[in-house]
């Protein structure tokens, strides 16, 4: 069996599970985001009395963080309430960050466990060695009541990435160019396992920026075999005992993509679809694309190591008049570290303007949304009309160096040179 699978079989209680098996597995943490205040009335509805346990669920306060309305601050205020009424252990405010940084920080995060959240991307686990997936808001109170969910058991593909990035191409850039081959319906109802070389050599961020856009292929959940850096990082913080599972030596994949990472360049996803992807230096000879925003931030691109790369790329420079660069930390603890080592200071003096930690304006709630035919390149995970702000902009995706490249120089713009 692959790890994914054993996973599955050791939380559903069973010895072997099968592609397209159905599946009652205990669930060993839950989230909730602030998106999702029906899941308190559906667990209500349902006749939910109490939460199964108060250790194993929490609710993060990211999408309107602080919040930006005063729908928005009454949906808090009844989150907070039930969080207080079932004693929940661990309640993420609007201090706190964007949920897939802040849970695995808090060390609630593992190898080995199954995690259900109210957010697509909650395949940014599998850089741990877990199962993540999403869910609605039924299937979380479902959560809730009874500590378990459905799953049908998922195909799982390969994908294999060799050999060692050059300059200037970063993880982003790797998943990007994926996206463009595979597409956005390459991994529909399928798990991802990503193997090879370059992700053996990867670190927590990295692999999280790769598994977190997996479900932009489709993917139900997305796997990284842990490596020591992934091993450190989880036992200096895990909150209980965990167990890492290994893939047997004869598991057939349902299917194997290979690519060599060594051959690849900055990649550029552009509107309106995340798998529209060409290689950044061909858009910048060709299109010549002038911006009116650069972004920085979300559960893709807002950690300290984005956050250092654009510092150092600005660091004694100045963003032109009438273009704005917007930096959102993924967390309190990822902005608290930048302070330390001089990266905000760096980014506020070049005229950035850095925003609380959190979601921000990547699903074109608050904190930096874009005005109709405006052009913003961002190291977010979508580009979909609409998608920052008003369904006539465009947005690229690109890695946070080719953002702080692009918007130093008002357009897009190759990072090699810069770094």
């Amino acid at each position: 069996m692959h790890a994914i699978e054993k996973i599955f079989a050791k939380n559903s209680g069973r010895d072997v599970v099968t592609p397209g098996e159905i599946v009652t597995a205990k669930i060993d943490f839950a989230e909730i985001n602030d998106l999702y205040l029906q899941t308190v009335y559906s667990f209500c509805e349902m006749g939910g009395k109490e939460v199964w346990d108060c250790e194993r669920a929490a609710f993060v306060f990211d999408h309107y963080a602080p919040a930006p309305d005063i729908k928005s601050a009454a949906n808090h205020g009844e989150m907070r309430e039930f969080a207080r009424k079932n004693h929940l252990k661990y309640h993420f405010d609007t201090n706190c960050g964007v949920c897939h940084q802040v849970m695995p920080e808090a060390g609630v995060i593992y190898s080995g466990m199954i995690v259900v959240a109210t957010d697509s991307h909650t395949t940014t686990h599998g850089a741990f060695g877990a199962v993540g997936t999403g869910c609605g808001a039924t299937d979380m109170a479902t959560i809730l009541m009874t500590g378990e969910l459905w799953f049908c058991i998922p195909e799982i593909i390969e994908v294999r990435l060799e050999g060692q990035a050059p300059k200037g191409v970063f993880p982003k850039d790797v998943i990007l160019y994926i996206l463009g081959q595979l597409r956005a319906d390459g991994a529909v109802y399928k798990a991802i396992d990503f193997t090879g070389s370059y992700v053996e050599s990867l670190g927590v961020a990295g692999r999280m920026v790769i598994c977190n856009m997996a479900v932009e292929m489709g993917a139900k959940t997305a796997y990284m075999q842990p490596n020591e850096e992934v091993l450190s990082y989880v036992s200096k913080r895990a909150v209980r005992p965990y167990e890492v599972q290994y893939t047997d030596p004869d598991f057939q994949y349902a299917e194997t993509h290979v690519f060599d990472i060594s051959r690849l360049e900055p990649q550029l996803a552009c509107p309106h679809s995340v798998d529209n992807v060409i290689s950044l230096h061909r858009a910048a000879a060709e299109k010549n694309i002038e911006l009116n925003q650069g972004y920085i931030g979300s559960c893709t691109g807002g950690r300290v190591e984005d956050i250092e790369i654009a510092a150092g790329i600005l660091r004694g420079k100045r963003i032109p008049p009438y273009k704005r660069l917007v930096v959102v930390p993924a967390s309190s603890e990822v902005m608290m570290a930048c302070m330390e080592k001089g990266y905000i200071q760096d980014l506020m003096a070049s005229g950035a303007t850095i925003t609380t930690p959190g979601c921000g304006a990547c699903l074109g709630a608050h904190e930096g949304i874009i005005a109709p035919g405006e052009v913003c390149i961002s190291s977010t995970n979508r580009n979909f009309p609409g998608r920052m702000g008003a369904v006539t902009s465009d947005i690229y995706l690109a890695s946070p160096a080719a953002v702080a490249t692009s918007i130093l120089n008002g357009r897009i713009t190759d990072p090699r040179p810069y770094l």
